[in-house]
């Protein structure tokens, strides 16, 4: 698998994409194998705060629920309503799939996220693909 090198990402597993103070947050695809067949999202309402670190919400498979951490802070503006009805989507395409959009705090936060070379040695290390 490789993973798209304007992305930044998180040792949970969780992606985001920057667009100077925007940005998209969803999971990686590593995230999405390990989980399984995903049946349910459980994300914020635009409006929300995100704290760096911290979860923001879960996703639930087949196998087990898990923590969503924010990449980064900030405001969140949209979250994908699809997943709502159709959360497989992130099993068939994790890094197409995003979660959410959110105005960052502070776009500088993003400089201590791993890229896409550095993620995958992460992944490679803990027994990944």
């Amino acid at each position: 698998m490789s993973y798209p090198a304007d992305f930044r990402y998180t040792k949970e597993h969780e992606w985001i994409k920057s667009d100077g103070k925007t940005a998209t947050i969803g999971i990686t695809d590593y995230a999405q194998g390990s989980l399984g067949d995903i049946v349910f999202v459980d994300l914020p309402k635009p409006g929300a705060e995100i704290t760096a670190g911290k979860t923001f919400g879960s996703v639930e498979s087949v196998k087990a629920v898990s923590d969503l951490y924010a990449p980064a802070s900030g405001t969140v503006t949209d979250v994908n309503g699809e997943l709502a009805t159709a959360p497989e989507k992130i099993n068939k395409d994790a890094h197409g799939s995003w979660m959410m959009k959110v105005t960052l705090k502070n776009p500088g936060e993003l400089n201590g996220l791993l890229s896409a070379a550095d993620y995958e040695k992460f992944v490679a290390e803990e027994g990944g693909h």
